[in-house]
């Protein structure tokens, strides 16, 4: 079972955005694709961060007394990303879970962005195991 790479259950279909996206849009298409959070890309696609709907609430949260969304994705974005590698297996990536406290990892294969996989993602894989 532990062998078993992510690769085999991660997300290939996930929202991305870039650093100049307006913060306000990345809300709505993070609720739009029910996630959690999204891979932040540069122009050439790798890895420049992670958007999550946390990072999201500052400016909702500004907008509702000030009714006016605020800053771009760069200004919000968590830059220091935890990734996981799309060969990585299932325990090792379970195990990243328990020590760090997020809940979605953008998945690598080299320097690219290939998926992303989910705290759930991982649980429900673990339970289908048995």
């Amino acid at each position: 079972m532990s062998k078993k790479p992510i690769a085999t259950i991660m997300r290939t279909e996930f929202p991305t955005l870039t650093a100049d996206t307006p913060i306000r849009r990345a809300a709505a298409q993070l609720v739009d694709a029910r996630a959690a959070a999204a891979p932040v890309l540069t122009e050439d696609g790798r890895l420049a961060g992670l958007i999550t709907q946390k990072d999201c609430f500052h400016s909702a949260l500004h907008a509702s007394y000030y009714r006016e969304w605020t800053g771009k994705v760069g200004d919000h974005m968590s830059r220091d990303v935890v990734t996981a590698n799309a060969q990585d297996d299932l325990i090792k990536v379970a195990e990243m879970f328990l020590t760090y406290p997020h809940r979605v990892f953008p998945v690598l294969d080299g320097r690219q962005v290939v998926g992303v996989i989910h705290r759930s993602d991982i649980l429900t894989e673990l339970v289908r195991l048995g």
